[in-house]
Formats: structure tokens, sequence, C-alpha cells
């Protein structure tokens, strides 16, 4: 696009807010979801390895407190239940630090893990890093990691009113369901 040529800048926006158009290989459904060590609001340490077994929704979002991400994460707190009653656990990943996800856990009571990559590199593992040159962001994209710990569906564009709606119906297709 000679637009994007001409302003760099807005090709970056553009791929930060999750329009692909970018040659970058994507990690493929059926792949191992990569592996991870991060922390979450609390100060507690998650890796994927602990979740194996379970279905895992790990979206990626550009930053705490923004209108888009608090209308998603909003809506994962709010479906939360019905989460829980297939069995499938919420991760949501930014790089915004821990103090950062600690105070917009609290602010709106949301009752899974925020999990704190700083340093961009699971953001850049799951190939959603993007660098705005003033500042690194996730792009807002979603895995859905199986209890195999293989990736099951990949969303990469997201629309943060109608997205839990849709995981939570793929995990029921996918044939997620609790454990007895």
């Amino acid at each position: 696009m000679a637009t994007t040529k001409r302003f760099p800048w807005l090709a970056a926006l553009l791929t930060a807010l999750g329009f692909s158009g970018n040659a970058h290989a994507q990690i493929a459904v059926g792949d191992m979801a990569p592996e991870f060590r991060l922390q979450d609001q609390n100060g507690q340490w998650h890796t994927l390895a602990q979740y194996r077994g379970r279905w895992t929704a790990l979206y990626f979002y550009p930053k705490d407190q923004t209108p888009g991400c608090t209308k998603e994460a909003c809506s994962f707190r709010d479906n939360i239940f019905a989460f829980e009653e297939i069995g499938a656990v919420i991760l949501g990943v930014s790089l915004d630090n821990v103090k950062s996800h600690e105070e917009f856990a609290k602010k709106y009571s949301l009752p899974f893990s925020l999990l704190s990559d700083t340093d961009g590199s699971v953001a850049k593992s799951y190939n959603v890093l993007t660098d705005l040159k003033v500042m690194k962001l996730a792009k807002r994209q979603t895995f859905l990691i199986g209890p195999d710990g293989k990736i099951a569906k990949h969303y990469e564009s997201v629309d943060p009113e109608k997205h839990t709606a849709e995981v939570l119906a793929d995990l029921k297709a996918l044939g997620a369901k609790k454990a007895s």
C-alpha cells in the first residue's frame, strides 16, 4: 500500500491494532503453543505447562486501562462462569508491568490472571509483538490452546465486544468440557 510506505508509522499502528498485512510467519493451528513463564498481577508465576490438560484462552492485548482492552477484559470477566463451567482458563497478556496489571485487575474486578510480558519475549514468540518505534505493544489476538498444549484456534482479528462469545462458542464446538 502506497499510503503505508509513505507513512510507516501508520503501517505500524495498523499492525498493532491487528490489521495484518505483514509477511511474518504466524503460528499455525496444530502447532505446539510456545512455552512461557510470566508473573501475574499478584506477583505469582505462571507457565503454560501448568495448564496442560485444560483448555486455555490466551489473549494478547495492547494496553491496560484503554477502551478496547477494558471492554475485552470486562467481557471475559462477565462470562467467567461459562468458562469455568467447561473447565477453560483465561489468561490475558500485555507488555504492561505487574503493578499496571494489579491496578487494572482491581479497578475492574478481573477474576483471571493478567500476565506481564514487559520485555515482549512471549508476544514475540507468538508473533504478536509490534514495534511502534516509541513503544512496543502486543497485537490484539487470541490463541485457544487445547489440553494437549497445541493451538486449536487463532484469532487474528478481534472485536473486543463480541470476542468472548466467539471464544466460548468455539470452545464448545471443539468439545471443551470440564473433566469429571
